[in-house]
């Protein structure tokens, strides 16, 4: 049973924690700095005024910044709570005053956690879980890096060699060589198609003749040299060679990825799944910390993911369904595509999609509820410890 409630106001550098009884009352109200001897002299000074009660420890950022200070929690074996900022930030409007300050925020947080129910023990995940979640972080960021710099590199093309950009294949690894070293008609004309395409193949480009050719029909539409041509050129090239640069992080990335996920005792199980590859089987233990039991029913975690409707009812109006607000974007990403991965090459998958298209729904409405239905059969086969195994009569009939 709680007997104290801890609210802590996470900051880069300092954290402001304010304790309160079961009356609402104020122990402890004090700034702390993120430091481990600071942190744990907090801990220390909050337990002492519980007797022999246990606190409640509640954040409202569970990365980051509060990363010391959850370590140090789950060491002393205390339990906590997150509420997100966006939740304090509305909470706070019920509360006296309309200043913002630290000490405000804490005691917010701190009273929303003596009075909810509602919110479940914070879960960061085992270590194989955390290692995934900065992996697989770290490539989002690189696939979108490598796709602002495709974007720019091809607007920068468009200044000097249209012709050129627009007949590039927007997909592959030739494009972006090519451009490494030739980025003009001339320099493109006066190499020839032979040359071309044996440069090319000597750099590991696929489809080097298709390539060559392209470039060279390219260039024999365009005879003038634009102003700004040369140096435009050095930039396409530089912005290229950035894009190869990001394609081996990302690739040196995924071998670390794989090697990480099948440390995962789950790893089989979850790849058993047709569509679940290794990427969305990392994802999907990233977003969920590796533990289905923190969530304690299948609908909780379609929840989280975004798959369960919530009711939008108020009046005359009745059964209005819509996706949550607040939902795990990486998790509902993953289930997404998995199950679209699995349309192509899982015959229950195929089946179960054309009739919800046959029901009426639209593509993305079809997906989602084979996403839904997904993930309750990974749900059983992770509590059951169990791997896929299609049965398409049932679903034939579901």
């Amino acid at each position: 049973m709680f007997r104290i409630w801890a609210g802590v106001d996470i900051g880069k550098e300092h954290h402001h924690c304010v304790a309160l009884d079961a009356r609402g009352e104020q122990l402890l109200s004090r700034r702390v700095g993120n430091d481990e001897p600071e942190l744990l002299e907090l801990i220390r000074e909050v337990l002492a005024l519980t007797g022999e009660g246990e606190v409640l420890w509640a954040v409202d950022t569970n990365h980051g910044g509060a990363a010391l200070l959850i370590g140090l929690l789950l060491d002393c074996g205390q339990p906590m709570v997150y509420l997100t900022g966006l939740a304090v930030h509305r909470a706070s409007a019920g509360y006296r005053g309309q200043g913002k300050t630290d000490a405000k925020d804490a005691r917010v947080i701190a009273d929303q956690a003596r009075m909810r129910q509602d919110l479940g023990l914070l879960r960061p995940g085992d270590e194989v879980a955390v290692d995934l979640r900065i992996l697989t972080g770290r490539r989002l960021d690189l696939v979108h890096d490598r796709t602002r710099q495709i974007n720019r590199l091809r607007e920068q093309l468009l200044q000097i060699f249209p012709a050129l950009e627009r007949s590039l294949p927007r997909k592959g690894r030739g494009p972006v060589v090519l451009l490494t070293g030739y980025q003009t008609p001339g320099t493109i004309r006066r190499l020839g198609v032979h040359r071309l395409e044996s440069w090319l193949k000597s750099r590991g480009a696929k489809n080097a003749a298709a390539l060559a050719r392209t470039a060279i029909e390219a260039a024999q539409a365009q005879h003038i040299a634009l102003p700004g041509e040369k140096l435009a050129a050095a930039m396409v090239a530089r912005i290229a060679e950035g894009v190869l640069a990001l394609d081996t992080e990302i690739a040196e990335l995924d071998a670390l990825i794989e090697a990480r996920f099948h440390d995962h005792p789950q790893a089989k199980l979850i790849e058993s799944l047709p569509g679940m590859g290794t990427r969305l089987g990392a994802e999907f233990i990233a977003a969920t910390g590796g533990d289905l039991a923190a969530f304690g029913s299948p609908d909780r975690l379609a929840g989280f993911a975004g798959l369960a409707p919530v009711p939008r009812d108020s009046g005359r109006i009745r059964g209005n369904l819509r996706r949550p607000h607040r939902y795990h974007r990486g998790l509902l990403r993953a289930c997404y595509l998995a199950a679209m991965a699995s349309i192509r090459c899982c015959p229950v998958s195929q089946r179960y999609y054309h009739r919800k298209r046959n029901e009426g729904k639209s593509h993305i409405q079809a997906v989602l509820a084979l996403a839904r239905r997904r993930l309750n059969v990974l749900w059983a086969m992770i509590r059951d410890q169990t791997s896929y195994e299609p049965r398409p009569s049932l679903v034939a009939t579901a």
